[in-house]
């Protein structure tokens, strides 16, 4: 297959736009919340959906969780890794699309707010080489919706192929309000796939309601329009 020359390369969001976490994330957070007889709805779970994981953690101590941040999150991340060790809910689409992404030699990472204990488990379930590298929640000082993560992952991509990374060809996929802020605030193409909460139609990105059936060329074309309209 030839190169997709314009599009340099694909950042991933792993949670809701990989895989289908959430309901393992809300089912970990009602039962830490019910230690303390805390009733925690999946109403109040979904306005986490997204968050950088210490911003989560502070939402469920000021709801009444008497522990420590990271023994919130250690808590917390150790019952989503039981819950995908034991089944992993993929995304429609999304494994069909790096792997074509990944025989044009078009370069992808995960970027996500969820620690490399969890993001490690998803990858390695992937070929190898599917993923350059991985940018986890513990690598930033600001996660999303802040375009930190983004644009560490652009500088690492650029370090990885040699060669300074043009953000106007660098397509983000993420499926949340916090993530599609990080993103689009980074300067990447940016990609909507709904999942647990809806993400309206906003100027500055391209809303699917689904990866299935979407290949390279649909990635490559939003970026020729992208570098089109910049020049």
């Amino acid at each position: 297959m030839p190169h997709l020359s314009a599009l340099q390369a694909v950042f991933w969001d792993m949670d809701g736009t990989l895989v289908d976490t959430e309901p393992y994330w809300f089912a970990a957070e009602k039962e830490l919340m019910g230690r303390f007889g805390v009733s925690w709805s999946d109403e109040q779970a979904m306005e986490l959906v997204g968050n950088a994981l210490p911003d989560s953690a502070r939402a469920l101590q000021d709801a009444g969780a008497d522990l420590g941040t990271r023994e919130i999150l250690d808590t917390l991340l150790a019952s989503v890794v039981r819950s995908v060790q034991e089944e992993i809910p993929w995304r429609p689409g999304a494994r069909e699309l790096l792997a074509e992404l990944y025989a044009a030699e078009i370069p992808c990472a995960m970027v996500t707010m969820s620690e490399s204990l969890l993001a490690q488990v998803i990858a390695d379930q992937l070929p190898e080489g599917t993923f350059r590298f991985l940018v986890t929640g513990e690598l930033v000082v600001n996660g999303k919706p802040d375009p930190e993560p983004y644009l560490l992952a652009a500088k690492l991509m650029g370090e990885e192929l040699g060669t300074s990374l043009d953000l106007d060809r660098v397509v983000a996929v993420e499926d949340s309000l916090p993530g599609v802020a990080s993103a689009k605030a980074s300067g990447a193409v940016t990609i909507a796939v709904p999942n647990a909460v809806d993400v309206p139609e906003q100027p500055g990105i391209t809303r699917w309601e689904t990866l299935s059936g979407r290949t390279a060329a649909d990635l490559q074309a939003l970026v020729a329009e992208r570098v089109s309209a910049s020049a």
